[in-house]
């Protein structure tokens, strides 16, 4: 019943229009009552969308059973729960996709389904990376990474009418966000290791020593047997050096 009101609102959206179709037309064209309808839907937007509730389920049971091992990507293979639900129907998918674009209160509830996988993500992640602190934070970061990425992939298929794997372009996106988040789950829960050597800041330091020069020559032409010595810590920018030493040649 749930499929059938589904879908005979869909129809009805596409041939009048989402704001003049009501819910009694609904029904009528489904051939069921008012209280059928509200049995399975709240409104008439929730038609529009009947199998993200199922979908959400099945994210939900998925990340439960899923190990800590590598919890970046147990999410990002959540998601493509997300996208195989909207693959295997692209023409629905796809008129879906193009009504929602023109109905501005589509676009409001999409974006509230949207943020309820972002919360399951997120809820997943805090409970492996903690659930105060940095590792909630990294876990709302990557969960909206992941959901991000996702959305791109998957709109770019949407866009070209449901043409090609829509697999590919969430793949790639998805790999993005594991190469910038997928770090073992044991220190996950910390911020970036800092390298020792940065905890003091890196600045170059330019000093102008006098060198001793036999026989009154030169250093290569300073004139007055003056040579500059440069410490800098390495990986300094060149320009941060050849600056220093330009302001040091200069004082001196």
């Amino acid at each position: 019943m749930r499929e059938v009101l589904a879908q005979a609102a869909f129809q009805l959206f596409l041939e009048r229009g989402f704001e003049r179709t009501t819910v009694d037309d609904i029904v009528a064209r489904a051939g069921v009552g008012r209280r059928s309808f509200f049995r399975y839907f709240p409104s008439k937007e929730d038609a529009v969308f009947p199998d993200h509730e199922r979908c959400l389920a099945e994210m939900t049971e998925f990340l439960a059973a899923a190990d800590d091992s590598d919890p970046v990507g147990a999410v990002s293979d959540a998601a493509r729960i997300v996208l195989r639900m909207y693959a295997a129907n692209p023409e629905f998918s796809v008129q879906r996709y193009r009504l929602t674009r023109e109905v501005p209160g589509l676009r409001t509830y999409e974006l509230s389904v949207v943020r309820r996988y972002e919360q399951t993500l997120a809820g997943h992640l805090r409970s492996r990376f903690g659930e105060d602190g940095d590792g909630a934070l990294r876990a709302e970061v990557i969960a909206a990474s992941v959901v991000a990425a996702h959305n791109n992939g998957l709109r770019l298929w949407l866009r070209s009418g449901g043409e090609g794997d829509p697999e590919a372009a969430v793949d790639h996106a998805l790999a993005l966000v594991r190469e910038a988040w997928g770090r073992p789950a044991s220190t996950a829960s910390t911020a970036p290791a800092v390298p020792e050597a940065s905890a003091a800041p890196v600045v170059p330091v330019v000093s102008a020593v006098p060198f001793a020069v036999s026989g009154g020559g030169g250093g290569g032409g300073g004139g007055d047997g003056e040579v500059v010595v440069m410490v800098a810590r390495k990986g300094t920018p060149m320009w941060r050096v050849v600056q220093q030493i330009e302001a040091a040649v200069g004082e001196n």
